[in-house]
């Protein structure tokens, strides 16, 4: 069974900055992109950042390019994304997610999210 597990989150006043993990289990961490995501209360969901399953390209939302980083640590199975110079805009809970092939078709797993708080 997929597991994948957040934790890292926290209060932090703005401009400090938060590591967050995903501990995955259940699937071949390697073989697979994975994605960070956000949602704010009131807004959707959105992507923040994701890596290719060697961990070779990333992508980052607009919003955090050049203060996250997404890495991931294949041998041990988890998804990092480190945030620095944080705003109260950042203030959301942040998930991580995946999508594995199963059964003939695509499937999405999220983990259960870490709230990450910005505020002075």
């Amino acid at each position: 069974q997929v597991h994948l597990v957040e934790s890292g989150g926290g209060l932090v006043q703005p401009g400090e900055s938060l590591r967050l993990s995903c501990a995955t289990s259940g699937f071949t961490f390697s073989n697979y992109v994975m994605n960070w995501y956000r949602q704010a209360p009131g807004k959707e969901r959105e992507l923040v950042a994701a890596i290719t399953s060697a961990g070779n390209t990333t992508i980052y939302a607009d919003s955090m390019k050049g203060r996250a980083t997404i890495s991931r640590d294949n041998a041990k199975n988890t998804l990092f994304l480190q945030m620095n110079k944080l705003e109260p805009e950042d203030t959301a809970v942040y998930y991580c997610h995946t999508e594995i092939w199963s059964g003939g078709s695509w499937h999405d797993y999220w983990g259960q999210g870490t709230q990450v708080t910005v505020s002075s």
